[in-house]
């Protein structure tokens, strides 16, 4: 690795650790399959997953990553070789379990949160892909996401924002209980209808809706859903999630799991995350 100036954004030595052994079996698994065919790797795949994080991050487009980076266009190539091989997904999944075991917790959740931000799209994203979310007034994409009781992803789900929640949801629960048989509980808001509670039922879920006093006035924390609430907050940390810049949904998705990847393996070596108020 190119000796450069640090960036805030970057891997430290300890965070890489956690990171590099999936991605060093990525790149020896994608060379086994070309035969060794081609020029060895040029670029250090703990720059590369820098630039990425820098991306996130600031939400700068790739086009403007800084030139001590490697080349924006082969960042990009890893960016979407990895979202397509769901290697972030991968990532994810395995801080996810590190983070749980590390605070006492069995590494498969019992138990989760689903909730939905609708957020607004830039100029490139195409318009069949977007929708409006008329309860919210925002023209743009839908994330539903599903949380254990940390606040930690379980996976993630980006849709045009005119999809009902009950339609994402459905998805949803089906993956969660393919990839996590563990769970038998979940909690929603009020947006998601009872033929979701019904359909959780039938995959042996139980599924609460936790509903807002309608004598309440201001804000107020509700039980459970504030956890899930609170991960829409840690996604507000990196610029380019404060809104949505990605042509395809399945990038969205990926810069979503990255935000994750990034808080995680923070939590992991016991680094916090820098707030742009602290600048």
């Amino acid at each position: 690795m190119t000796d450069r100036r640090r960036y805030p954004s970057d891997l430290s030595d300890a965070r890489w650790q956690l990171i590099e052994p999936a991605l060093t079996a990525w790149r020896t698994e994608r060379r086994t399959r070309a035969l060794g065919i081609g020029r060895p790797p040029e670029h250090d795949l703990r720059a590369v997953m820098d630039a990425i994080l820098y991306v996130d991050r600031t939400g700068i487009p790739w086009r403007y990553l800084p030139h001590d980076f490697p080349p924006w266009a082969t960042v990009y190539g890893y960016f979407a070789a990895w979202r397509d091989e769901g290697i972030f997904a991968q990532l994810s999944g395995l801080l996810h379990r590190l983070v749980r075991t590390a605070q006492g917790r069995a590494p498969e959740p019992s138990a989760c949160v689903i909730d939905a931000q609708s957020v607004k799209t830039s100029t490139n994203v195409p318009a069949a892909d977007q929708g409006i979310d008329a309860a919210k007034k925002i023209v743009g994409r839908k994330r539903s996401i599903v949380v254990d009781t940390l606040g930690l992803l379980l996976t993630v789900l980006v849709t045009a924002a005119s999809v009902p929640d009950s339609v994402a949801g459905t998805a949803l629960i089906d993956h969660i209980t393919a990839t996590h048989p563990a769970i038998g509980k979940a909690w929603v808001d009020g947006g998601y209808r009872q033929h979701l509670v019904e359909h959780a039922a039938t995959l042996g879920i139980d599924m609460q809706i936790v509903r807002r006093d309608p004598g309440t006035q201001g804000f107020t924390v509700l039980p459970r859903r504030w956890v899930v609430e609170r991960t829409l907050g840690w996604f507000m940390l990196h610029r380019r999630l404060a809104r949505d810049y990605e042509t395809h949904t399945t990038s969205s998705e990926a810069m979503i799991h990255i935000a994750m990847i990034d808080l995680m393996s923070r939590r992991l070596t016991g680094e916090s995350t820098p707030t742009w108020r602290a600048i």
